[in-house]
């Protein structure tokens, strides 16, 4: 398994990846796991894949591995960045046997996680007298903005007081913007739920500027949370399930 995660500037977003795939390694001893980062630091994914061809034929003969983008939502990353990484190193190694697995999110699992965060923030999930916003990076892909806006929606209809969603970048409402919103709307209570994979640049600016506007909790990112360890061996099985099935064809 090569896991593509996002990249960050910040250490801790590596350190949270690093945790999220030693939970990863205890459900599944049998599978080698390595990191990749699109962004901001090695190892770029490529470079692994092209280490894994290395270490196998010298034409990626017998070599297979599933690419698992790390990622929340499927946009430009997931449509554009790893299919190009995938086909530079397909030129290069045409034998070499790539899957590539479906992005995290949507999935209950992830709901679930976000549950638990927000239990560990102190909030009751669905609790009447609060509002939620659940709030990501933002994308300028219409449909990953659209993906926590349904997800916002099944929540208003769980118990909640309201919900909404909001987005640190690329789209709108902004975080701050969407809490002034519940609270001006006679909400008693307002939480953020954080729809981040790892900490960094933006949790810490959803985190001020979501209290600034008056929010009473927000919950830390996802995560190495149970739940997002057992999708991402979910999303391995069926990139390899899928592959088989291809060529049984």
């Amino acid at each position: 398994m090569v896991a593509v995660a996002h990249g960050s500037r910040d250490p801790r977003a590596a350190a949270t990846v690093a945790e999220l795939l030693r939970a990863v390694r205890i459900r599944r001893p049998d599978v080698p796991v390595l990191p990749s980062f699109l962004d901001h630091g090695p190892p770029a994914p490529d470079r692994v894949l092209e280490g894994l061809v290395r270490d196998g034929a010298a034409d990626g003969d017998g070599t297979e591995a599933v690419v698992l983008p790390l990622l929340l939502t499927a946009a430009y990353h997931s449509k554009t960045d790893i299919p190009g990484v995938l086909a530079r190193v397909r030129s290069r190694r045409p034998r070499l046997r790539l899957h590539t697995a479906g992005t995290l999110g949507p999935h209950p699992l992830l709901t679930a996680a976000l549950e638990r965060r927000l239990a560990e923030a102190g909030v009751r999930p669905g609790s009447p007298d609060t509002a939620v916003v659940v709030v990501s990076a933002g994308s300028s892909d219409a449909s990953a903005n659209a993906t926590v806006a349904a997800l916002a929606d099944r929540w208003r209809a769980r118990g909640w007081w309201d919900a909404a969603a909001a987005y640190a970048s690329a789209a709108g409402p902004k975080p701050g913007e969407a809490v002034a919103a519940l609270r001006e709307a006679g909400a008693p209570r307002v939480v953020v739920a954080s729809y981040f994979l790892a900490p960094g640049y933006f949790t810490d600016k959803v985190e001020d500027a979501a209290l600034s506007a008056g929010a009473d909790a927000v919950s830390p990112p996802l995560g190495a949370a149970p739940e997002v360890a057992e999708l991402v061996v979910r999303r391995y099985d069926e990139a390899l399930q899928a592959a088989r099935e291809a060529t049984a064809v």
